[in-house]
């Protein structure tokens, strides 16, 4: 398995546009490695992205609960 990938790989590997990628690269909000010219990411910054991203889901009881409070 390889351990850094191409933008079209890593977009490809996520699911994304490359157009996403290159901004998200160009905002510094994903870590990456210059080789030249050449632009790569490492897989594991790949899988810390997405896990950042994840959202719960939530607990109908509980929301009820949050509900009930806020009123």
């Amino acid at each position: 398995m390889k351990v850094y990938y191409t933008v079209d790989e890593a977009a490809e590997y996520l699911g994304t546009g490359v157009r996403f990628l290159r901004r998200l690269i160009a905002e510094r909000r994903i870590p990456f490695h210059k080789v030249g010219k050449f632009v790569r990411i490492k897989i594991d910054d790949l899988e810390a992205f997405a896990a950042a991203g994840r959202v719960e889901a939530f607990d109908r009881e509980a929301v009820r609960r949050h509900v009930r409070r806020a009123s």
